[in-house]
């Protein structure tokens, strides 16, 4: 709990700071006088300042985001002998810099993260497939457990290499909110017999990249060796006589490809609400014998299934996914690239229906992400906290009042008509964009609870 609330506070901390930095540099370079740099709301926790004509950087007891106050004569009075310093003097393509610099920051930042995340190294799950889901795309494409998927095409003629399963999943994402089809180049576990597949996105009839939907495409997860982990003692398998790395060959004659059919087999075995033995045959040092295995039954949302108290499932196979400097920085412009469009698309969709609302999520959310990237080590946080960044720099573009994007919107009014929105039109766009803000606050917070609730 505390590693999780400490990642929130230096994720919001950083990209918070790097957000109105953008705003404050550009200012200063085109002569505007800033008065203050807050991070944070409210009440002042800590104060700097060099001298009193100098801008006063402050740190507020309310960390959910910041704001840079310039000097502008809309907002008090202002000495004559610095009325060139004001913002509301500067030229209009000054003051729009100004405002774009701060989403602009975030943009920057997301680059610079995925660049070193990747400069560092990940460790990932190499993207051989386990069993695909019954009824799925993958399973009906012909996809099978073991299958290695070396490469990815969208025409079937530019192909590109998959590193890892995390970045099979992401190009599968792509690929469902675009609707289009994506073809598979696979080989075996050893990198022998080369295949290709075709799995027709649009047969899903969704553009939602959510569980449900790469369910129904089919590689959920990670080939495993079917192999006994460690057993519980006085439970099902123990009583039968499994031990830890017994490899599982069959059930019931059978034959197990993998740790997830495994799992599959012991959830299935129950008929009429009770238990039925299951006759495993089983490799151990060598040598093949027979076992009968009798789970217990447990309910799992109302459903009666199989469990035997032990872990099911060798490790994953791994590969680190690490970039040299040139090739990590392309990369790092490439993902915040792939990643501010599919921002953009998703927020398009669910604005005209296509996409759920679910997919907003709060700061809830974002707290239990930190936490778990921090855990699995730097490369990892960092990869998160660009992701976050992206979406800061992106959403602050919108064209809502309140927001940056609004700001720019009323610019370019300006620019087309030769005068600035009225004061009037101003005060009802702020109300409207206050507005607007809560509802999607409320909305996103409303999603974390549910998805915490298990709801969603």
């Amino acid at each position: 709990m505390i590693t999780t609330v400490l990642a929130f506070l230096l994720t919001l901390g950083v990209l918070v700071v790097f957000h109105e930095y953008g705003h404050y540099r550009v200012a200063r370079a085109f002569g505007v006088k800033v008065l203050r740099f807050s991070v944070g709301f409210g009440r002042v926790l800590a104060r700097r300042q060099r001298h009193p004509d100098a801008t006063e950087f402050v740190i507020c007891a309310l960390p959910l985001g910041g704001y840079v106050r310039m000097l502008d004569e809309r907002e008090g009075t202002v000495a004559p002998d610095e009325r060139d310093m004001a913002f509301n003097r500067k030229p209009l393509a000054q003051r729009a810099a100004i405002v774009a610099a701060g989403p602009a920051a975030n943009l920057l930042l997301a680059v610079v993260l995925y660049a070193a995340s990747h400069w560092i190294g990940v460790e990932e799950p190499k993207a051989v497939l386990g069993a695909p889901s019954a009824g799925s795309l993958a399973e009906a494409a012909g996809v099978r457990s073991g299958d290695w998927v070396r490469s990815v095409s969208r025409d079937g003629q530019d192909w590109v290499d998959v590193a890892s399963l995390t970045d099979l999943r992401w190009r599968l994402a792509q690929a469902v909110l675009e609707g289009e089809p994506i073809e598979l180049m696979l080989s075996d576990r050893d990198g022998h017999g080369n295949r290709r597949v075709r799995l027709d996105l649009a047969q899903l009839g969704s553009r939602e990249a959510d569980a449900e939907t790469m369910r129904r495409i089919g590689p959920d997860g990670a080939y495993r060796e079917p192999v006994m982990g460690e057993v519980r003692a006085g439970g099902p398998a123990a009583d039968a006589g499994l031990a830890k790395g017994d490899r599982v060959l069959s059930i019931d004659g059978r034959g197990v490809g993998d740790a997830q059919a495994l799992f599959d087999l012991i959830r299935a075995s129950v008929r009429d609400g009770a238990a039925v033995p299951m006759r495993w045959t089983i490799e151990r040092a060598g040598n093949v014998r027979e076992l009968t295995v009798t789970p217990r039954v447990t309910a799992e949302t109302g459903t009666p299934v199989g469990r035997i108290d032990a872990y099911v499932g060798g490790a994953p196979a791994m590969v680190t996914v690490r970039l040299g400097p040139v090739d990590g920085f392309v990369r790092g412009i490439e993902r915040t690239w792939e990643v501010s469009s599919l921002t953009v698309r998703m927020l398009g969709r669910m604005l005209i229906g296509e996409a759920s609302v679910r997919n907003l999520s709060g700061p809830l959310t974002i707290a239990d992400f930190a936490g778990q990237s921090v855990e699995r080590g730097l490369a990892y946080y960092l990869g998160f906290l660009a992701l976050v960044s992206v979406s800061l720099g992106v959403l602050n573009l919108l064209p809502l009042p309140m927001l940056d994007g609004g700001h720019l919107m009323y610019y370019l009014f300006e620019a087309v008509t030769g005068r600035p929105v009225s004061d009037q039109w101003l005060a009802r766009l702020q109300r409207g964009g206050i507005a607007v803000l809560l509802a999607l606050m409320s909305l996103a917070l409303f999603n974390d609870v549910a998805r915490l609730l298990g709801l969603h």
